[in-house]
């Protein structure tokens, strides 16, 4: 369900690409530096910080990097109007084994990490180790970037999500490749150990099929999904990850920056 209650406003600004950024796990403490190298203003680079903190993301697995680009992604997505289900932040880091528990589903209303669990990856994508994506039909690989849950059906896969890709030319193309979340009887702990890798997919991100209806119920309706790897071509190309915006958007999650904050409406959104 949607968040019913968005009165504080987020001024989102300055969020230019920065070659030379700083080690993510280091805060700096002047807004300039928290704007150049987080691609966030200062405030929401704080609470970035504090919720990785609080969700001992780290002791999860999950680096910072990766989660500060995820939560961006998340804030300028919502700006965009793009999100509908805006208590969920999914991230399926890529740049793991697939022997680990690599999938995140964490709830921002919450502030707890729902599920961390197994995720594939598409089986002409690598073996144990995810190192190619494509954007292709039959490609068999794994897409990149950030992605929209839609609706969700029963098909050949049994309870499934459908996505929406918001990239375009990294994973627009993910309905008519039919990449989907669905349950995987190899997608599990006791594949992972005996085979050293979770069975691969057609590039869709299987979860363990105990967990796939409760985590499909948990994101389906317009929630953010991002799957990440440090691939050069993605972080480069990126139009979320590189997004240079005036923004602005109510959500309660966030201290306000100024009663007197403006609504800026972007001129580069995405469709």
């Amino acid at each position: 369900m949607p968040l019913k209650k968005l009165y504080l406003l987020v001024f989102i600004s300055s969020l230019a690409h920065h070659a030379t950024a700083a080690p993510l796990w280091v805060l700096p403490t002047d807004p300039t530096s928290a704007t150049k190298y987080y691609h966030m203003p200062w405030a929401y680079a704080q609470r970035a910080d504090s919720l990785y903190q609080q969700l001992q993301l780290a002791n999860a697995g999950l680096e910072k990097e990766v989660f500060f680009k995820a939560y961006k992604g998340y804030l300028y997505l919502l700006t965009q109007g793009l999100v509908q289900n805006a208590g969920k932040l999914t991230i399926a880091d890529f740049s793991q084994s697939s022997r680990n528990k690599r999938l995140y589903v964490i709830d921002l209303e919450l502030q707890a990490l729902s599920f961390q669990t197994f995720v594939s990856h598409g089986k002409n994508s690598g073996g144990e180790m995810a190192t190619s994506f494509s954007n292709q039909k039959d490609s068999y690989k794994s897409t990149l970037g950030f992605l929209i849950t839609s609706d969700t059906y029963v098909g050949s896969a049994g309870y499934s999500l459908r996505f929406q890709g918001v990239e375009p030319g990294i994973n627009d193309r993910v309905r008519f490749r039919d990449i989907i979340v669905h349950g995987s009887r190899y997608v599990n702990e006791k594949t992972a150990e005996e085979d050293g890798k979770v069975g691969n997919s057609l590039g869709c991100p299987a979860v363990p099929m105990a967990q796939s209806r409760p985590i499909i119920d948990a994101i389906k309706g317009g929630s953010v999904y991002f799957i990440y790897h440090p691939d050069e071509f993605y972080n480069a190309t990126s139009p979320v990850l590189n997004a240079e915006f005036n923004s602005a958007a109510f959500f309660p999650l966030l201290p306000a920056l100024s009663a007197d904050s403006l609504l800026v409406p972007s001129t580069n959104p995405i469709r």
